[in-house]
């Protein structure tokens, strides 16, 4: 199967299928994993150690914080968030609908959009969904989302329903705006719709179709990975990938452990991001092939042996868990930087290594394989 934008060379005896994304500013081979870049940065980690050490093929930018600052009238004069940050590869930005509504005691929602008031200065804006769209256009990301409203888990079933109206109301809005109003700087970008419906299964099955029945490039599911059980979530990721379009991209958006990824992979996802990767490594925890390693445990202070064997990155083998401890205890900025490239290039590597199982055709045998070991303790 394949478009101009997406093609599948791939698929398995269930929904996991390998894929690959064309955009302007470069081919992002799936299922992928994207890092967030929230301010325009992937927090601690430099753009070429992104590129040349993480692998990252294609990361995020949040609409929100970029709107806010630094603002639009630089983002317009630098060119948009590729030149402004100097990362030729692709970028998607989400609508900043999520971050909106998670400022929950300084917002006032309605038909027209949502005021909210800065978390910087306390100043009070108004998001529509063509202010939404105007701002990605500004921005300036290869694929961009529709304005939605993302519910709180749990939520009451006439709130989940009411919350997808009014999304899919926004939608056709957002599609309005976008086909009057065309690109800054002279590339293409894509607009993905958002299903959503809370854990309910008929309204997910409704707003699937809703957004299939869009033709839009690609889709998003979003709502997810908000406090709900894992199972619960890959029981809507099921139930949705049943009804999206199979010849275009899907986007599970927000998730998650690396256990996660590879169950959405193999429920048909091929596009993930999550803050988890750079945010635990923060907190000294480390993802690997051999499990789940808290550094700043007693148990690494005299284990000079390299961060991780099987690691892809330059940190992995010149840096040892030992002294990754004493950077944590000492608390070194470098200590950030090192498990945030760690992390992210496992997450890098995880999704690579699917992606060759997929081909290779034992996706699902590899996968329940390596689950018990990724998700213990170490």
């Amino acid at each position: 199967m394949q478009n101009n934008f997406f093609t599948i060379h791939k698929t398995t005896e269930g929904k996991a299928r390998a894929g690959e994304l064309v955009t302007d500013h470069g081919t992002v081979q799936t299922p992928i994993f994207m890092p967030v870049g929230t301010v325009a940065s992937v927090k601690t980690v430099h753009q070429r150690e992104l590129k040349d050490d993480i692998k990252a093929q294609i990361i995020l930018g949040n609409t929100y914080h970029l709107y806010l600052r630094p603002g639009m009238d630089v983002m317009t004069e630098a060119g948009g968030l590729h030149k402004f940050m100097n990362w030729d590869l692709p970028i998607l930005t989400d609508s900043g609908g999520f971050q909106v509504f998670s400022l929950s005691k300084s917002r006032k929602m309605s038909e027209e959009g949502v005021k909210f008031k800065s978390h910087i200065d306390g100043s009070y804006h108004l998001f529509t969904p063509e202010k939404s769209m105007e701002i990605q256009r500004q921005i300036g990301a290869d694929i961009f989302m529709a304005f939605d409203e993302c519910v709180a888990y749990p939520c009451e079933y006439n709130q989940a329903k009411l919350s997808m109206e009014l999304t899919h109301r926004w939608l056709k809005r957002c599609i309005e705006w976008t086909e009057e109003n065309k690109e800054l700087y002279g590339y293409k970008q894509r607009l993905f719709p958002i299903v959503q419906g809370s854990t309910f299964s008929d309204l997910r099955k409704i707003s699937a179709q809703v957004i299939a029945d869009s033709g839009a490039d690609g889709n998003a599911i979003g709502g997810l990975s908000v406090g709900e059980p894992e199972e619960e979530m890959y029981r809507i990721t099921d139930e949705v990938t049943d009804i999206l379009p199979k010849e275009k991209p899907r986007y599970l958006m927000g998730v998650g452990t690396p256990w996660n990824i590879l169950e959405s992979i193999g429920l048909g996802i091929d596009m993930m991001d999550c803050v988890m990767p750079t945010r635990n490594a923060r907190n000294a925890t480390l993802f690997s092939w051999n499990g789940v390693m808290n550094l700043k445990n007693e148990k690494w202070k005299k284990d000079f042996s390299p961060l991780d064997e099987f690691g892809t990155s330059f940190v992995d083998h010149e840096y040892s868990k030992a002294y990754l401890r004493h950077l944590f205890v000492s608390k070194e900025y470098l200590a950030k930087q090192i498990a945030s490239i760690h992390n992210l290039a496992f997450y890098l590597d995880l999704v690579k290594v699917a992606r060759e199982h997929i081909i290779a055709g034992d996706f699902y045998q590899w996968k329940d394989s390596v689950m018990p070991r990724l998700r213990q303790r170490l």
